[in-house]
């Protein structure tokens, strides 16, 4: 491969970095707070490749390409640039969640948690994890709101929600078991929920998977940041 296609795809690549880190796009692979890093990285691989790029063709000559498999790894670099241009790949979804089997990734943090204040809101991974592991039942008879995809388990609806440390290449599931009339909602189709903890549900025999009664439900759109953290 000759250094001048090398350096474009290198610009191409530092390119697509760009774009994916110009919108909301990114936090289909990554932490909000990586935006940054994105945007660095991909400016540095830009200004290089450009650099070295003018570089050889005013300095020298051009290498002739001789052939071997080490010249065709640059090629490479075209795979996620057209992934980004042409396929625009979506966030991680109940595929992913039936993949991971049938536990919830929630682990112990104490088991004494703050109150509840009045309407709350909860994220999916912090409603498992108190229904799992609060001795004091702050849960208890309290109506809470969470908001997830659909996961379809033959007849049986589950909300979920992915957690994410750094990327979505290492994201856990977190589940609810619903109970209560939710219609038929397609999988992966976003729902706000409204409901009751079922006491007791969370337990090592179900994987500490809670099950809620369902108040209301609502079809919503996707929110632009598809992870918890």
């Amino acid at each position: 491969m000759r250094r001048e296609t090398q350096h474009v795809l290198l610009v191409l690549f530092g390119g697509a970095l760009l774009r994916i880190a110009a919108d909301d796009t990114y936090l289909r692979y990554v932490r909000p707070s990586h935006r940054w890093l994105l945007l660095g990285a991909g400016a540095v691989i830009v200004v290089l490749a450009v650099v070295a790029l003018v570089r050889d063709l005013r300095g020298r000559a051009p290498e002739s390409d001789h052939g071997g498999a080490e010249r065709q790894v640059p090629w490479l670099l075209l795979a996620p640039v057209l992934v980004i241009a042409l396929v625009a790949p979506p966030a991680l979804g109940a595929d992913s969640v039936n993949r991971a089997g049938a536990r919830n990734a929630v682990v112990s943090d104490g088991d004494v948690f703050s109150a509840l204040p009045v309407n709350a809101e909860l994220t999916v991974a912090e409603f498992a994890q108190r229904a799992a592991w609060d001795t004091t039942g702050s849960l208890d008879g309290r109506e809470v709101t969470l908001t997830g995809f659909a996961v379809r388990r033959g007849a049986a609806v589950e909300l979920a929600r992915l957690t994410i440390a750094c990327c979505a290449a290492d994201a856990r599931p977190n589940r609810v078991r619903l109970v209560g009339d939710l219609g038929d909602p397609p999988q992966d189709t976003w729902l706000r929920i409204r409901g009751t903890v079922q006491t007791g549900s969370a337990t090592a025999a179900t994987g500490y998977v809670p099950a809620m009664t369902v108040a209301a439900a609502e079809v919503v759109d996707a929110p632009p940041d598809p992870y918890e953290y």
